[in-house]
Order: structure tokens, then C-alpha cells, then sequence
């Protein structure tokens, strides 16, 4: 049996996802869960933007050739759904994005004055993972990452992981998480490049942490098999300790694929590359989310932050229309047309963490008022009537999305 804070027992009771023994390892999204998957996703779309990524797509399967110069063929083998495809030769589901940035990255020359080049993807990966370590959306088979990869010259490396280490902080705040710690992650023992390369890329993401007054904690051996990174955890309400956000050097990648740019002499030189997540997998944040504030959403947030409650049949119409105005406003609404006794449909926006419920009946109809009610606590009180436009304008305010572009 679950604990009633597990994600997995929150989901349910809350209509956001489901698994099936036919599908392992991948989620079943329910209209209210998928609405929280799209909240996220333009959280992140709003911080990309305000620093300049421009968002890509790439293939879902990919042939051999790619897999082995970019190392995941032979130091990620375990992992890959490989599978025959395209007269017969061997291809597998991506793993990872990296692979298809470094494609859209060198599919034209690039000068000096083209970078950092900034690309970003909410890409759809796969990874076989043993059925015993599947647990709920905390490890998948099937997710989506927030991943994103910045190509350029050595000397734009500091200021380009300081950019992203920067607004983290205000980042994570937005979501309820108030303190962070900084893992530095160093060489595993299986790994590409020579311990000279290895030494400068570690040298390089240690002093850019430190710069910013980051506390770091050295990882000895947890670094990615291309190189070494910088891990976010974040801190929940039951103290476990999260690692999210990442962002990792690897000076491997470009060369294996043979990456350049043209300096200010007309020489052809290599790039840098970073790869940076906010979330790293977006499944796996909301099911954070979900344990962190124990289903009780805040009200930017909820899949559903308003629920209209129709009383009596004539006031159906109306119901609608204040639906349609929210909805227009920008906000997720539901609309409860049945004919249960209140104080129960009441209960059941309680159950399902609904921030605000609106109650329209008789003489809000006449008055073309709404009543307003915050469903917390220990009853939902009334907040009294409002006029429609002023509840439609509250209610905007009350649900706004942070300003996630905003400057830390």
C-alpha cells in the first residue's frame, strides 16, 4: 500500500496518470496531468527564451553510426533500445539529445561571430531500464528532458555556465524549493578523453562555481563517461535531497564528430560544448512537485485552478460563460454541472486540489455576480460575491505564472 504523500497514490486520487504492466516504465497521461506537464514546459520556455536558446527538434531513432562516434553504442550499451530499422541496419531510440544537436550544430560552417550557439529540446527519450529499478516517475523508460546545448569557443566557456548557474536559484524558488546544493561531478573510471583534457574541463566548471560563491561538494568517479558536470539538488519539505538541474563540459563529443568553427584568422577550431537541463527529466520534477507539496497545489500551478459550480438548471448558461471568460484569461477552469448536493461537489474540488471554486446559482444569475470560495483549509469559506468582471481579473491575478524570465 502507498503512503498518501507517494506521487503515485497522489496521481491516482487526483485523475493526473497512470501505468500499465503493458507499457513499463511509461506514463499513461490523464488531461489534468498532462496540463501540469505543459505548465512546466513553459516555465522552462520562458527562462530559454530570456537567454537567447532557440528551440529545435530531433529524430526519435537514429542509425548506429551516430550512437558509436558519440560513444553511447559502447559505454551506454546497457541502456539503449536497439532495434533493426531501415533495411535492416542497426539503429536504436534515442537515449539521449546530444546527438542530434551535434547534427543541426554541423550542418552548416559556423564563424566565431555565430557563437554561443544556444539550442534547446523537449525531446522524448527512451532508456532500458531493469524493471526493478522502475519506480513510479521517479525512474522511467519513456521521458521527456528539458535538454539543452551551448556550442562555443573556449573563451565564452566561464560566462556561459555562469549565465545558467545564475537564475537557478530564483528558478527552483518559484516551485517551493528554497535551498540548493552544488555537486561537482569528476572523472568516472570509464570514460573518453586523457586525463589532461579531464583536468582542464573539471579546473574550468570548479572555478566558474566557485566565481558565483557556489558551495561546491566534489563527486569523485559521478561524472558523465564524456565529462565532468555541475548537479543542482534541490531540498524538499521531508528533507530528502533531489538532484535536478545539470550542466555538463564535454570536450569529447566535438571532436568525435569533428565539430568547428572559423576564428577571427580564417582557422577552423574546435567548440566547446555544454549540455544544461533545468529539470533533467520533466516527469521526474513533477513527481517531486507532487511529494514536495503533498498534492496541495499552489494556485499557478494547479492543472485545475478554478472550478465553476452551476447550482440549479438555470444557471447553466451563465456557468458557461464565466468558463469561457477564464478560460480567455488564461486560466485551467472546470465546470461542475451536477446535481449533487453542494456541500459534496464542494468536498470532491477539495479532494482534487482545486484552488478556487466559483458558485453560480439563482441570484448570481440575476446579479451577474460570482461567489467565490477558497478550498483550503479546513472549509471553504466564502471569499463573498464579486462582480463578474472584477472575480474574472482576481482570479487572473491570483493564478498569474511567475515571471520565470525574470533576472535572479
Amino acid at each position: 500500500m502507498l503512503d498518501e504523500y507517494d506521487h503515485r497514490q497522489i496521481g491516482r486520487e487526483q485523475n493526473l496518470f497512470h501505468f500499465q504492466e503493458e507499457a513499463p516504465g511509461m506514463a499513461f497521461w490523464h488531461p489534468r496531468g498532462l496540463a501540469l506537464c505543459r505548465v512546466l514546459e513553459q516555465a522552462a520556455r520562458d527562462a530559454l527564451s530570456a537567454e537567447d536558446y532557440a528551440e529545435v527538434r530531433g529524430p526519435q531513432v537514429l542509425r548506429q553510426p551516430i550512437w558509436e562516434a558519440s560513444g553511447h553504442w559502447q559505454h551506454f550499451a546497457e541502456g539503449i533500445f536497439k532495434l533493426e530499422h531501415d533495411e535492416g541496419q542497426p539503429s536504436a531510440l534515442r537515449p539521449v539529445n546530444c546527438p542530434g544537436h551535434v547534427q543541426l550544430y554541423a550542418h552548416a560552417l559556423r564563424s566565431h561571430r555565430d557563437l554561443p550557439l544556444r539550442l534547446a529540446e523537449f525531446g522524448v527519450v527512451h532508456r532500458k531500464e531493469p524493471s526493478g529499478a522502475l519506480q513510479g516517475l521517479f525512474r522511467l523508460r519513456q521521458f521527456m528532458q528539458d535538454d539543452g546545448h551551448i556550442f562555443c569557443r573556449p573563451d565564452q566557456l566561464s560566462a556561459e555556465v555562469s549565465q545558467f548557474c545564475r537564475g537557478l536559484r530564483a528558478f527552483y524558488r518559484h516551485f517551493g524549493f528554497d535551498e540548493l546544493g552544488v555537486g561537482l561531478s569528476l572523472r568516472p573510471s570509464a570514460r573518453l578523453g586523457s586525463d589532461a583534457e579531464w583536468q582542464w574541463a573539471e579546473r574550468a566548471l570548479r572555478e566558474a562555481a566557485l566565481a558565483l560563491g557556489l558551495g561546491l561538494r566534489e563527486q569523485p568517479g559521478e561524472g558523465a563517461f564524456y565529462g565532468p558536470k555541475l548537479e543542482f539538488k534541490l531540498l524538499d519539505r521531508l528533507g530528502r535531497s533531489w538532484q535536478c538541474g545539470t550542466i555538463q563540459l564535454d570536450f569529447n563529443m566535438p571532436e568525435r564528430f569533428a565539430l568547428a568553427y572559423v576564428d577571427a584568422q580564417g582557422q577552423r577550431r574546435r567548440p566547446v560544448m555544454l549540455h544544461r537541463a533545468l529539470y533533467g527529466s520533466l516527469e521526474r520534477f513533477l513527481g517531486v512537485l507532487i511529494e514536495h507539496h503533498g498534492g496541495r497545489w499552489p494556485a499557478w500551478l494547479a492543472p485545475e485552478q478554478a472550478r465553476v459550480l452551476a447550482v440549479g438548471e438555470a444557471s447553466g448558461e451563465y456557468a458557461r460563460e464565466l468558463c469561457r471568460a477564464l478560460r480567455g484569461a488564461g486560466l485551467r477552469v472546470g465546470l461542475d454541472r451536477s446535481l449533487e448536493r453542494l456541500g459534496g461537489r464542494v468536498a470532491e474540488a477539495r479532494r482534487a486540489a482545486v484552488p478556487f471554486l466559483l458558485c453560480v446559482g439563482p441570484r448570481e444569475v440575476r446579479e451577474r455576480s460570482v461567489s467565490m470560495r477558497r478550498a483550503e483549509g479546513d472549509g471553504a469559506e466564502p471569499r463573498g460575491a464579486l462582480g463578474f468582471d472584477a472575480a474574472v481579473a482576481q482570479l487572473a491575478e491570483a493564478c498569474a505564472r511567475p515571471a520565470f524570465a525574470a533576472p535572479a
